[in-house]
């Protein structure tokens, strides 16, 4: 298939644009600022990692599966994007250098069984059409398959194919769009990354049409709860609402939390900002930088309170669990990642991660919650050449074909506990009346490597240096997808209760 790059017409820039350039200054001193908070330098522990997690486990439905490590730096291949998750919310992994030296701290003292929890990435070979297809297999079972409705069609299964009719609007015709995202306005020359659609295998997706969804949702409220590329995907979907409604902006411009009223269609969607989806501290309050206190057992109010007003719920999260962070369990420190301290259990990410999903799910299940709460999955980063404070880019202009990478190491483990998690929380919401469904965003966007802001999130500056972001997504771009998927999930939602 030949791709081309068909060229996007972008029109003369608008008003409230048009003194933006005096301000490529503040914009990238506030990049410099950030982008240490983002892909924090971890300082190397004293302490090898801890495979004695188990004793922290309470009494729940289903073990916790004991953590791997994460500590190994995989090989700079094209495939292993996995290997180095990125954050903006961009928390990451540590450097490579500084990973290497944690884990060979820990295997001097001792000797590393076989994990017995295997995880694998397969490619399955489907005689049909000569397609290749990402398969998950793993001792824990095949989780998936038990989250999707046999009776429906996986809307998760697929590839990219052309759309020339994208995209459907620009960065001149949306004002949601923030600077970091806005990779037409700071100078990406190519626009092919725009020309795609995801076409699952077994049936058609259609393209978001804003008026059908507006109709769908009368009356209705939506909520994201999660992290920076939450609001990247809220963002999105009011810019594709934008052909034909703009809502009313009830949020201040520097507020995290989000709330717009469209409300002419009686509907409203907000965003609650919680990285972490667990009760959080500041170690130092005046200091974002500095690491947060997860208590992995409690709710964060700010947003499990205030759930039940809503029909639809996303929940997402990631990329923040790579930074450092002390864990807390009954308010008892009991654990930490990257932390100086020698007296202190040193746990993977895949605790807090497990832990802050299972506690965000009883949440949800026990706000008195009467409507939908879908689980985004993991969207991976795609940090290519060396690790992200290596100069590692995602310089890509298409897509990846379905049988040229596999998802693996973190990103896999990650996804794979949000699967498991998930299952958790649809077993105890068919007691207490709770819809948990899957929005699988994963391997759509494994195959997106091209659709990154990498150097175009702003302006250069002489004799500066930034940080890559191979973790947002362009707007317009790759993610509005997500908000096909979205119309359909309501769709089948408001027919099956009709």
């Amino acid at each position: 298939m030949k791709f081309q790059a068909s060229e996007l017409p972008l029109g003369k820039p608008q008003s409230r644009r048009s003194k933006t350039s005096k301000l490529a200054p503040l914009i990238a001193l506030t990049i410099l600022l950030t982008i240490p908070l983002y892909y924090p330098t971890i300082r190397d522990s004293s302490k090898k990692l801890s495979d004695t997690s188990h004793v922290f486990e309470e009494s729940l439905d289903e073990p916790i599966i004991k953590p791997t490590s994460h500590l190994e730096t995989p090989p700079p291949e094209i495939t292993k994007i996995g290997g180095d998750v990125a954050a903006e919310d961009h928390r990451e992994p540590p450097p490579a250098a500084a990973r290497k030296k944690h884990h060979e701290k820990g295997r001097k003292k001792r000797t590393r069984k076989p994990q017995t929890d295997s995880v694998i990435a397969q490619r399955e070979e489907i005689n049909n059409n000569d397609k290749t297809q990402i398969t998950i297999t793993s001792s824990r079972g095949d989780i998936r398959s038990r989250l999707l409705d046999d009776e429906k069609c996986d809307l998760f299964s697929g590839e990219w194919v052309p759309n020339p009719e994208g995209p459907y609007y620009t960065n001149d015709t949306c004002n949601a769009i923030q600077e970091h995202q806005n990779c037409l306005k700071f100078g990406r020359p190519d626009r092919g990354f725009l020309k795609w659609k995801w076409k699952p295998d077994d049936c058609e997706l259609p393209v978001f049409d804003p008026t059908r969804f507006l109709e769908l949702v009368r009356g209705k409220s939506i909520a994201f709860v999660g992290d920076s590329v939450a609001r990247n995907h809220m963002q999105s979907l009011i810019c594709l609402l934008s052909r034909v409604a703009n809502p009313v902006d009830l949020s201040g411009p520097l507020d995290q939390n989000k709330r717009y009223e469209y409300r002419e269609h009686d509907f409203n969607i907000s965003m609650f900002w919680a990285p972490y989806l667990v009760k959080t501290s500041k170690t130092d309050p005046n200091d974002e930088k500095r690491p947060f206190k997860l208590y992995l057992d409690e709710f964060d109010d700010h947003w499990t309170t205030r759930i039940a007003l809503f029909d639809y719920v996303i929940i997402s999260a990631g990329h923040w669990f790579f930074r450092p962070t002390y864990f807390y369990l009954n308010s008892t420190l009991v654990g930490c990642l990257y932390c100086p301290e020698s007296n202190v259990n040193h746990l993977t990410s895949y605790f807090s991660y497990r832990r802050a999903f299972r506690t965000a799910f009883r949440a949800i299940n026990a706000a008195n919650f009467n409507g939908v709460a879908f689980l985004r999955t993991y969207a991976p980063s795609h940090f290519e050449g060396a690790a992200w404070d290596k100069g590692g880019d995602c310089a890509r202009t298409r897509p990846y074909g379905r049988n040229e990478v596999v998802l693996e190491d973190y990103s896999l483990e990650m996804y794979l506990i949000q699967l498991e998690e998930l299952r958790i929380a649809q077993k105890a919401g068919r007691r207490t009346g709770g819809r948990f469904r899957l929005f699988d965003a994963t391997r759509a966007m494994l195959l997106r490597p091209d659709g990154h802001p990498s150097k175009y999130g702003h302006w250069p500056v002489a004799n500066q240096t930034f940080a890559n972001d191979c973790v947002h997504w362009c707007l317009p771009g790759p993610i509005d997808s997500w908000n096909d998927f979205l119309q359909e999930l309501l769709k089948r939602e408001i027919g099956e209760s009709r």
